[in-house]
């Protein structure tokens, strides 16, 4: 794996002793220490040198440029990891030994041992592995039309059964270990860990038509080896570390019963904030326990927090204690960066606060419904009639407070301080902010003409927007998928393409491209199959 005719100072050693296997991991666990400390650019810089020629560095830095696009969400963060990861894949593919662990039609018969192959050929084996798991979880982000579900879902089962054999060489009397065990053992802990608890979380009628398929998933099996190794000393610990805490803090959240093992997510992650006290990545998890915890504002949760208050009556009880202005006033500062990026919803809550930040602020007419709404709510709460119904109740009193001026605001108890007049610099901004969120109730209350209206209303006043221009192409998007479950998908298309192609360098950019993209590809399936999308479509 040596490099030929090159010498980088970044390394300390010469390159004939830096071809070893053993140093190669060395220096991929520096890269990702330089990771983990913040310092993106510098754990890149030291690896590229040998990404064309060392599979652990090819993989160690197309893993660095994943974690970013998970966290940044920026369709080029995506691409770049992608393609990255795709390099890493075909390197690994040249180290490979030619007849693989599952080359199908030997292994009816005879499984594979350990000594059919070298050290380096058994490491191509799962970092192969580990390639198209992460390739397959960028596909699927990128992308959700059929043809990429399917190509994703090939590398999946191809990385599945890659793992599965090399479990299996793990776990038989004849593995021996190599010098770098530990690393290749924390590979197939990850591999299997993340497979088995993943399949075992999937309804039940799909985990029976995978197991059909060859697939199989154990909870209890997966969380075993996520935590064997989280507990070692090698490449993959931080990842496993990862996984787990993600399933403590999101999954177990979202996708179950809301019960968290919060003392076990701490004890995993103790040791990383100890190390690591400002990376990024470990302060964004220790917020998200504390926010679980219900502790807000140790969480950096204190935009919804100010959010939610702000919305309270003069006559409402005040919880608390704080007061809002001087909460969204501290929002700015509680900024956190990822890889020299700031993560989108937080620049969003950044931008929303500003307004508060003069000595007499304009307060935002409904931030925690228009928040609901970048996080796709109204999906889940249009399902529920009666309390659209209610939502449509206070977005519709918003709407008469703006006409009416600062006397009838919510919070107007302090004129000098917080300031509503109906003729300011944001009024538009607000304006159009009720029209497309009273547009989404009526939506799903079948009040098509009068939701239309509203949409079709922030186009007209576009011009005058002077700081949310999300809301044009957001209302373009929300009037097709309207069309589309009238079965107009021409106008629909033509309204996805403007929004796509019209407007740039808005809020929450990223989101809404992924949106307009799902619904391009919904609509034009419906086209080219005659047919006219049924149900609530909502992306």
């Amino acid at each position: 794996m040596g490099q030929k005719g090159h010498k980088d100072s970044l390394y300390p050693c010469e390159r004939t002793s830096v071809s070893s296997l053993h140093e190669a991991l060395d220096q991929c666990m520096i890269a990702l220490d330089l990771f983990l400390t913040n310092q993106f650019s510098e754990a890149l810089s030291y690896l590229k040198p040998r990404t064309k020629e060392s599979m652990y560095h090819s993989l160690t830095y197309a893993t660095i440029l994943e974690m970013q696009a998970m966290m940044t969400f920026d369709p080029q963060d995506i691409l770049l990891a992608g393609n990255m990861m795709k390099e890493a894949q075909t390197l690994c593919q040249r180290h490979r030994k030619k007849s693989s662990v599952t080359d199908s039609f030997s292994n009816l018969v005879h499984r594979p041992t350990m000594d059919q192959f070298t050290e380096e050929e058994i490491h191509a084996e799962v970092c192969y592995a580990e390639c198209l798991l992460q390739r397959a979880a960028l596909t699927f982000l990128q992308d959700e039309n059929m043809v990429s579900f399917i190509k994703g879902g090939i590398k999946v089962r191809n990385s599945y059964q890659t793992y599965k054999e090399l479990d299996n060489l793990v776990q038989s009397s004849q593995y021996c270990k190599g010098e770098n065990h530990r690393h290749f053992e924390g590979g197939v802990k990850l591999g299997v860990g993340a497979f088995n608890l993943t399949l075992s979380m999937l309804p039940t009628r799909i985990l029976r038509l995978l197991e059909f398929v060859g697939f199989s998933g154990n909870k209890d099996y997966g969380l075993l080896q996520l935590e064997e190794g989280a507990s070692g000393h090698s490449f993959r610990a931080v990842l496993c570390v990862l996984l787990l805490l993600c399933y403590h803090t999101f999954l177990t959240f979202v996708l179950g019963t809301g019960h968290v093992n919060v003392e076990e997510a701490e004890k995993l992650l103790q040791p990383y904030l100890k190390r690591y006290p400002k990376g990024a990545i470990f302060l964004f998890f220790a917020g998200r326990i504390e926010a679980i915890k219900g502790n807000v504002d140790t969480a950096t949760y204190i935009y919804m927090k100010a959010a939610y208050l702000s919305m309270f009556g003069k006559e409402d009880y005040k919880p608390f204690g704080d007061d809002e202005v001087e909460l969204f006033r501290a929002v700015p500062a509680l900024k956190l960066k990822i890889a020299g990026k700031s993560l989108p919803t937080e620049k969003f809550a950044i931008r929303k606060s500003r307004r508060y930040l003069s000595p007499k602020p304009v307060s935002l007419p409904i931030p925690a419904l228009e928040m609901m709404y970048i996080w796709n709510g109204y999906a889940v709460i249009g399902k529920q009639p009666e309390l659209t119904d209610r939502i449509l109740g206070i977005i519709t009193k918003a709407e008469e407070m703006l006409e009416k001026g600062p006397g009838d605001h919510p919070r107007a108890l302090e004129p000098a301080r917080l300031s509503h007049i109906t003729e300011n610099e944001y009024s538009v901004d607000d304006e159009c902010l009720v029209k497309l969120l009273k547009g989404l109730c009526l939506k799903y209350l079948g009040r098509v003409q009068e939701a239309e209206e509203n949409f079709r209303s922030i186009s007209s006043n576009e011009k005058k927007i002077k700081y949310d221009h999300y809301l044009i192409p957001n209302a373009l998007l929300e009037l097709a998928l309207l069309f589309m479950e009238q079965g107009r998908n021409e106008e629909a298309v033509k309204l996805l393409e403007t929004a796509k192609q019209n407007y740039k360098n808005y809020s929450m950019e990223s989101r809404t491209h992924f949106r307009i993209q799902a619904a391009v590809l919904q609509a034009k399936s419906s086209l080219e199959n005659g047919t006219r999308s049924t149900g609530s479509v909502s992306l």
